[in-house]
């Protein structure tokens, strides 16, 4: 089966639970969103391809790549992660989608003409921002250009190949300490960067759903800042 065919399948059973929001795992975070105060955003992520040639609709997981931020270090939150585009949803906004590709437009410069979306994924809490995301995913079907068009909100734009991230060897667990308690997410080392928090947790889910995720070592930890 293709890899998209694959991502169908996942979103088909995401849009089966319509309407039921998903949590971070408690060992990551121990606190629920304001509901009274809470906020909608949306990210993209976009699969493009990892190979010198366009993405084929037959392509597998290993020809797959995947498009990240990174996020500037002068940001009130989340300053210097690594993260999916995305952002806020505007009133403007025709639905999540529209959103996620606006946003993926505004931090990256990628010709959104170019890329299909498949479908989007159950919101998830983000309890720290307060906000309710939407993974919103893309088949990046004609490939652009793409920068960090805001040097304020990001320091850098990149992309990995899905076959380096499901490598065992650049598996980790990322570890946070607040106040004298230890909190764990999964993560993933590309090059001389770390993916984690969120957008490890949210991509780790991913994988799982789809049946791509490797056995990896746990135990291996990586302080983060």
């Amino acid at each position: 089966m293709s890899a998209r065919s694959q991502l169908q399948q996942v979103i088909a059973k995401h849009r089966v639970s319509a309407g039921a929001t998903q949590k971070l795992p408690n060992e990551w975070i121990s606190m629920n969103v304001e509901s009274n105060a809470v906020r909608k955003a949306a990210v993209l992520i976009l699969f493009g391809s990892a190979r010198d040639t366009a993405l084929a609709d037959g392509a597998q997981a290993q020809d797959l790549d995947l498009l990240f931020v990174e996020r500037a270090t002068t940001l009130r939150k989340h300053a210097g992660q690594i993260a999916f585009p995305g952002g806020g949803i505007d009133e403007e906004d025709s639905s999540v989608a529209a959103a996620a590709l606006r946003e993926a437009w505004e931090e990256t410069g990628v010709d959104t003409n170019g890329i299909e979306v498949l479908g989007h994924l159950s919101e998830t809490e983000l309890p720290v921002s307060n906000f309710l995301v939407t993974p919103v995913l893309g088949w990046w079907h004609t490939e652009s250009m793409v920068h960090a068009v805001d040097p304020a909100e990001s320091a850098g734009v990149f992309r990995a190949p899905v076959a380096q991230l499901l490598d065992p060897k650049n598996r980790l667990t990322g570890v946070v300490q607040r106040n004298q308690q230890k909190f764990t997410s999964p993560a993933f080392e590309f090059e001389d960067r770390i993916i984690w928090g969120f957008t490890a947790i949210v991509l780790d889910r991913l994988f799982t759903e789809l049946g791509w995720t490797r056995p990896w070592n746990t135990h291996r930890e990586l302080r983060m800042a």
